[in-house]
């Protein structure tokens, strides 16, 4: 019975969020809901001693506070800059996050406050601006509110929604821009930001490019600055996860460091593996992409080394939830904490599925564990990718299997690089060579398969009924057992 109220109270919550995302319900429905829900529970329980009308009432007792929840931080945009909408204005605020470098500008979270009302601005300026998080500027600009896109493959993009979820709903293109104090941030966070770029820079010095901004996007997700075309290749070779924050990345990897020290006792092992969940979160300057990453990627860890996934599964959807309660944005707008979800799944319940299919596979080098766990999460996380992003790479898994074993060791040689190179250039050097060998292969792996005519296909009316039922069936084949017994028993 315990097991039916969890999950009535959790997949109550994510539906009343789901609904509410593309539906606007009155909040004072929600709660009338809410309300009679809660004296039909109290009747089920004390009279009628009704299992199924208990269960029926939790659930859409979480459902209205799904519903509530997402209405609280469904905010509009502030009355007195809404006016300002198309017009110059000259305002200040605090840079509240790292600016993130694009090929041919940078873009700037700037925290407003004017008089009763605090809002962010996103800023899109030059790259020579030396600007800083913590800085305070005054800058001036055409106020803009932003508005949806096509991207390449065809998609609409949902811009609007997806700063939304960070509290941004306005934009300022190319403003003036002046510095007025610096490191005015949260010490930690200036700390973070400060090992990450010291680190960045003496891979840098190691490294040549574009081997080296590779090795920024393994190791911290810096896959901002990369050329269209660079980009455009990951893209059709189906391996642009190896340099997002997303847990599809940080899971596989995790899970392989951990792999590579099975030598070592199990608890120790398993250790390591979240350590280097720990360096990742630390280096990335622990944005809130890369803490759902590490959760979702330590969840896996600690399934996938003890063999408990019906006990980690309840953490997992528990952790969903937490992070969904923060912000209810990221069920709908968030692909990072979408992807994170979908590989998780696919790492825990898939891949011990599908495992005897990959026996003929040397296990030396715990080979066959990586191409398991790589074709289980890219067959998982396909759907969503043919309906979110309209892409289809043919040629995925071969370029997959033959870079994703090196990534770990990659990594590493990278987090050396960098850390030896902290105390002495010199030192860093062979280090760096080294890495540069690795990450050559790899980008010759990537540049082989992308000039492929086949490479890759572009799906923008790919059908959201269809995706729906795919990860139905998923979820059929995976946990129907369960669904069954949850209902009959």
């Amino acid at each position: 019975m315990q097991d039916r109220i969890f999950y009535s109270i959790c997949f109550g919550f994510v539906f009343g969020v789901l609904l509410r995302s593309f539906v606007f319900i009155d909040s004072y429905l929600a709660v009338l809901f809410g309300v009679i829900s809660l004296a039909l529970l109290l009747f089920f329980s004390f009279v009628s001693k009704n299992k199924w009308g208990i269960i029926a009432s939790v659930f859409v007792i979480a459902f209205s506070l799904g519903i509530f929840r997402f209405h609280i931080v469904d905010v509009p945009a502030p009355n007195v800059f809404e006016s300002q909408v198309g017009q110059e204005v000259s305002l200040s605020g605090e840079i509240i996050n790292e600016p993130t470098l694009g090929e041919n500008n940078q873009k700037l979270n700037v925290k407003v406050k004017d008089q009763e009302n605090e809002m962010e601005i996103l800023l899109t300026v030059n790259l020579d601006e030396d600007i800083k998080y913590g800085d305070e500027i005054n800058f001036a600009g055409i106020l803009e509110k932003p508005e949806n896109f096509i991207t390449d493959q065809g998609k609409e993009f949902d811009y609007v929604n997806y700063l939304k979820k960070d509290g941004i709903f306005y934009i300022m293109l190319y403003p003036q821009v002046e510095v007025v104090s610096e490191g005015e941030g949260n010490f930690i966070k200036n700390l973070l930001f400060g090992i990450k770029n010291k680190f960045l820079e003496k891979i840098n010095f190691s490294i040549r490019e574009p081997e080296a901004q590779l090795m920024g996007g393994l190791i911290l997700g810096e896959r901002s600055s990369f050329p269209q075309d660079l980009r455009q290749k990951f893209i059709d070779t189906g391996t642009i996860h190896i340099v997002a924050l997303s847990g599809y990345n940080v899971t596989i990897v995790a899970e392989w460091i951990m792999k590579l020290f099975s030598f070592l006792p199990k608890n120790l092992g398993i250790g390591m593996g979240m350590f280097a969940i720990f360096l990742f979160i630390i280096m990335t300057g622990g944005s809130s992409t890369a803490i759902r990453a590490g959760i979702m990627a330590t969840l896996t860890l600690v399934a996938r080394a003890t063999g408990r996934n019906y006990d980690v599964a309840r953490a997992l959807i528990l952790a969903g939830i937490v992070m969904i309660f923060l912000n209810p944005f990221v069920l709908v707008y968030d692909v990072s904490f979408q992807l994170s979800f979908i590989a998780t799944v696919a790492v825990i319940f898939f891949t011990p599925r599908i495992e005897k299919y990959f026996l003929w596979i040397t296990d030396r080098f715990k080979l066959r564990d990586i191409v398991s766990v790589t074709v289980a999460a890219y067959i998982f996380v396909l759907p969503f990718i043919l309906y979110k992003m309209g892409n289809l790479s043919i040629v995925a898994l071969p370029a997959n299997i033959l870079v994703l074993p090196l990534i770990p060791l990659t990594m590493l040689l990278g987090f050396l690089t960098g850390f030896i190179g902290l105390f002495h250039y010199v030192l860093a050097v062979p280090l760096g060579y080294i890495s540069y060998l690795v990450l050559h292969y790899e980008l010759g792996v990537i540049n082989f398969f992308s000039n492929l005519q086949f490479a890759a296909f572009s799906f923008p009316n790919f059908s959201l009924f269809i995706t729906i039922l795919i990860y139905a069936y998923f979820i059929y084949r995976l946990f129907g057992r369960s669904i069954h017994k949850f209902f009959t028993s």
